[in-house]
């Protein structure tokens, strides 16, 4: 039952233990590090007396995920711990993940923008010309038959969200909006990592986005009909930010479980998750390339997602993740260059194969979406494979075409302060460069950037589920209820399938370059769009 009395307090995913057994002296002087330790089912007891035995000390534990938070000073407490049979994983409480957005592609290709004149002006909100992806999808028309019920709260776990926004505040759930992040101004290394803290405590508000990636997810989905901006797939439905990323586009551990566990607390009925959680691009539990720790840790992962994505789907919340921007077919990876990830400089080129997985995208009941361009052909960077892609979605391709021209990537709602810090619009409040538009009505402006990414379809699959929800959902007290499995479904009913290119062997132009990428399966489920491309109309109007 989704409970939003006036003065809730959020759940604490990690509870203080009253009554534990008292550490062991510690080994050594160095600074405590915090772990969390994963611990098999039923073992809980064991758990405990084996992060005493590494010397470690348990300050606190989330009975719903089956994992303790323990710290210590011992370089050897992961591997010590880890050898309990007890102990499943074990992570430190360290960054791990990346927001899947492409910046480098949208800033490499300003110069290719048309001018704003190019475009013509709507009757529906001012931008809604510049949406063709709405217009892909049907979510356009679907706006007026079936804008979303205010009775479905939409999850956005990413960067934050700027609820401030006139394009985002009208459908923004302050009340119910958490951040489980603090800010960190630099890495273990000493190198900037979020930069200077803009909150007092380093512990940003929960209507904030210091990076913009969640704000512009938010925006996609739910950006009201004001006659400001843009639309979104679902206007009438409320987002609640559920803050687990860092302002540098980071994910650490235990804030992505914080967030899915409060997701599930309150009742939300969906959830975006654009991002990767991981040091590693892909976690493997037992690659003879890694060390004991480096194992450990990507069991960790594994297993302490998959429960806290289990314990959301059980109490109702459908879960929705950008697969990836790598271009990989992750049915068949062989190399990983890109991990460990943090800090910056531990990267090496280690073999992998289909053991090995991309989280949250590759966690049993995640649905999965890759992403196209605006002709409907899957994007280059978009990460693909039969077994991973349930679901396409636009995410946008500024390469789908002659040239490169970024109004093939998204638009959607951009924070003012952040643009500003990035240089991007002047101290008048003017766009440098035609990346940014600029929105004006009634003395206030709103502003507005094109991304490409599987970020960006994402949304566009979770606005889809949104309006589902609201067709379909049972009443409850105060809310609408459907369950997982059957919004999934519905999701894949409503597809518009596409089939697989012909020939198979789709080859991308970059340039002077080429890249191919193979597609398997058949029009009803293949590795590039799945299921198919998500289609709003039709979620808006099929029968049950």
């Amino acid at each position: 039952m989704r409970r939003v009395a006036s003065g809730m307090m959020a759940l604490a995913a990690t509870v203080p233990l009253a009554a534990c057994a008292p550490p062991a002296p510690q080994r050594s002087a160095a600074p405590q590090n915090d772990y969390l330790v994963f611990y098999a089912e039923g073992r809980h007891a064991d758990a405990l007396h084996a992060v005493e035995r590494a010397g470690g000390t348990t300050v606190g534990e989330d009975a719903r995920l089956g994992y303790l938070l323990a710290r210590s000073a011992d370089g050897g407490f992961t591997e010590d711990v880890g050898a309990d049979q007890a102990v499943v994983g074990v992570s430190a409480d360290r960054r791990i993940g990346y927001a899947t957005a492409r910046r480098s592609a949208r800033q490499k290709a300003r110069a290719a923008f048309p001018d704003a004149s190019s475009f013509t002006k709507s009757a529906a909100e001012p931008l809604a010309a510049r949406q063709w992806d709405m217009r892909m999808i049907g979510a356009d028309r679907a706006n007026a038959r079936v804008p979303g019920s205010r009775k479905v709260l939409v999850g956005v776990i990413d960067t934050g969200v700027d609820g401030k926004h006139p394009d985002i505040a009208p459908n923004f759930n302050r009340e119910l909006s958490r951040n489980f992040v603090t800010d960190r101004p630099k890495d273990s290394r000493g190198e900037t990592l979020d930069g200077p803290c803009e909150a007092e405590g380093c512990k940003d508000p929960a209507d904030a986005d210091d990076d913009g990636h969640g704000t512009h997810v938010a925006s996609t989905i739910a950006s009201p009909i004001n006659g400001i901006g843009i639309a979104g797939v679902a206007p009438g439905v409320q987002i609640v930010n559920i803050r687990a990323g860092q302002d540098s586009g980071f994910f650490f551990l235990k804030p992505s479980l914080d967030a899915l566990a409060y997701a599930a607390d309150i009742g939300v009925d969906v959830v975006n998750m654009s991002y990767y959680v991981d040091p590693w691009l892909f976690n493997c539990k037992d690659n003879p390339a890694d060390t004991r720790k480096q194992q450990l840790e990507q069991r960790a992962v594994i297993t302490g997602m998959q429960r806290a994505l289990d314990y959301a789907r059980k109490k109702g919340v459908t879960l929705i993740s950008a697969l990836g921007n790598g271009g990989t077919d992750l049915g068949r990876p062989k190399v990983d260059e890109q991990s460990p990830g943090y800090p910056k400089g531990d990267e090496r080129k280690r073999k992998i194969d289909n053991s090995c997985v991309n989280v949250p995208a590759e966690s049993d009941g995640v649905i999965s979406v890759s992403a196209v361009g605006p002709t409907g052909r899957k994007a280059i960077y978009s990460d693909y494979g039969v077994e991973q892609t349930d679901l396409a979605a636009p995410g946008g391709d500024i390469l789908d075409g002659e040239g490169a021209r970024a109004v093939r990537g998204i638009l959607a709602a951009a924070p003012e302060h952040v643009l500003r810090k990035s240089g991007r619009i002047d101290a008048a409040g003017n766009p440098k460069g035609t990346d940014v538009v600029k929105d004006c009505k009634s003395g206030r402006c709103s502003y507005y950037q094109y991304l490409e990414g599987t970020s960006m379809a994402s949304p566009h699959a979770t606005g889809v589920a949104a309006i589902l929800i609201s067709r379909f959902g049972k009443p409850g007290e105060g809310d609408l209820r459907l369950d997982p499995d059957t919004t999934e479904q519905l999701l894949y009913k409503t597809a518009a399938q596409k089939a697989c290119p012909t020939p198979r062997r789709y080859v991308y132009k970059i340039y002077n370059k080429t890249e191919t990428h193979e597609c398997e399966g058949d029009k009803a489920d293949n590795g590039f769009y799945g299921h198919g491309i998500v289609d709003a109309w039709k979620a808006a109007t099929v029968e049950p």
